[in-house]
């Protein structure tokens, strides 16, 4: 059978066939899937497995992750503004100087998570980012909470790109749209009832002589703590890695995933690290235009995170309960968007769709959000921004992840699209900082990004049909950088 014929099987979550790939590819164990006996039902009860222990597990800690650095907002309007006298730009300095450590240590950490395994590298910085938010409710000046919002950029740095490259090695490209989905809707969750949470924690507020906004950050630090420590047992490892997972797979079901794994894309084997291997992918145009498309969709998924409550509060001139409470409508219908868009494209193996969409879903909603009359025709707006720029985030981390191979490329393309997600938070609290109460620049900034978005998946649609057809006509080989690269690769655009 040629490769270019060859056609490598693999059913849904959710689908009522099997899980099954056939392939005489080996994986880098040195087997491959027609190797191991598994039934469909066992196959299906494997990835069950993997679904309930991995992508609930780093679904939860992203949970408080996301958490911990957005509830500035709850906390701003819950009397932090008045206590440490953040007049002038010292709000959005607060905000912003999380993202300068965040951006700088990313890169590393898909090197560090591998060597160290991520049990103990999630779940340590896990526990100490909550240490640092319970800091925080102690704080007695402006420059206490900024210094220690530098600290929280540091720890929070190898989470998210780590948690993005555990994922994808363990599912094939056309599984890994839904788990993307999954784990960020875990997090969207955390938007959605951290303002209604942070609502609650308020009426503490006199409690020990601290004020309800310190409560926020001490009992959400707490609540982190617990997940840290509860994370180092329910954490698993990387497929290939020899080391011990608690209650998790056996050694013959993760050789059955390697093997899987590898015939959908091969690249299960990994490569010793250099760092020229690591940095050679940045070579690859394709890479900044993931990144720069990351980079739109949270310039305005931050910017809501932070400001959203603000912007109730001071443009809607909603009342501080009904703003912390009203946050949570329109992430709960990010989260339906968000799903239904990860099973079309897993379902119909689409992906540049899907992230074109939901940049048009901001285009319409941050006219209406900005500029109606009607303080209920805007809240309208609300939703149609939170579901479009919260979906595009694991749409965008699947765009990519289906058309890169190779173990390094994955880890070094990881930190960067999430690199640029972190410039994207900086220019979030910025030009939502500026024009208060009309926000105008963030606005403006807001639409050019989702034009931007929907421009480069356009270009890099046509360039992929143009690509995948070379292919098919044996005039090149895809994604054929490392040496011992499988053929048969295609883009799915």
């Amino acid at each position: 059978m040629s490769v270019s014929n060859e056609k490598i099987h693999v059913d849904h979550l959710g689908d009522t066939e099997a899980y099954r790939v056939k392939s005489d590819v080996p994986s880098a164990t040195g087997f491959t899937t027609d190797d191991f006996d598994f039934s469909p039902e066992e196959q299906r009860k494997i990835i069950r497995k993997i679904d309930y222990r991995l992508v609930i597990t780093v679904g939860a800690m992203y949970c408080v992750s996301l958490m911990d650095r957005t509830n500035l907002g709850a906390a701003n309007i819950a009397g932090m503004s008045k206590e440490l006298l953040l007049t002038g730009n010292r709000y959005p300095v607060v905000t912003l100087v999380f993202f300068v450590p965040y951006i700088l240590f990313q890169p590393p950490s898909t090197v560090i998570v591998r060597r160290l395994g991520p049990r103990v590298h999630l779940a340590l910085i896990t526990l100490l980012w909550g240490a640092c938010m319970i800091g925080m409710g102690f704080v007695r000046s402006w420059t206490d909470l900024t210094a220690l919002r530098v600290v929280l950029g540091i720890l929070e740095a190898g989470f998210f790109p780590s948690c993005v490259y555990l994922l994808s090695t363990w599912y094939t490209r056309y599984e890994v749209g839904k788990r993307y989905s999954a784990f960020y809707l875990i997090g969207c969750v955390a938007s959605a009832f951290a303002g209604i949470l942070a609502f609650g924690i308020m009426q503490m507020d006199g409690l020990a002589h601290l004020g309800g906004w310190r409560w926020i950050f001490i009992i959400e630090g707490l609540l982190t703590c617990l997940l840290g420590i509860g994370g180092y047992w329910l954490l698993v490892d990387f497929p290939d890695s020899k080391r011990a997972t608690w209650l998790f797979l056996g050694e013959r079901e993760r050789a059955w995933i390697c093997a899987r794994v590898n015939a959908d894309r091969g690249d299960a084997k990994i490569p010793e690290f250099n760092l020229g291997r690591f940095l050679k992918p940045a070579l690859d145009l394709k890479i900044w235009a993931y990144a720069m498309c990351f980079f739109n969709t949270t310039t305005i998924t931050y910017a809501l995170a932070y400001f959203l409550p603000v912007i109730l509060t001071e443009n809607m001139k909603f009342s501080v309960g009904a703003s912390q409470c009203l946050v949570a409508p329109p992430y709960a219908f990010a989260g339906i968007v968000m799903y239904c868009g990860s099973w079309i494209g897993d379902r119909y193996h689409i992906r540049g769709p899907i992230v074109a969409f939901n940049a048009l879903l901001c285009v319409i909603g941050l006219p209406i959000m900005g500029w109606h009359s009607s303080a209920a025709v805007r809240y309208f707006g609300v939703f149609l921004v939170t579901a479009g720029a919260n979906s595009n985030v694991p749409a965008v981390m699947t765009y990519q992840a289906n058309n890169i191979r190779g173990q390094w490329k994955r880890a070094m393309c990881s930190a960067t699209m999430v690199g640029f997600g972190g410039i994207g938070g900086i220019c979030g609290s910025l030009v939502f900082g500026l024009d208060a109460p009309n926000y105008r620049p963030g606005l403006y900034t807001c639409i050019a990004c989702s034009l931007l978005t929907m421009l480069i998946v356009g270009v890099m649609s046509i360039t992929f049909y143009i690509m995948n057809k070379q292919a098919e006509r044996g005039e090149k080989e895809l994604e054929s950088s490392d040496e011992d690269y499988q053929p048969g690769f295609r883009y799915t655009y």
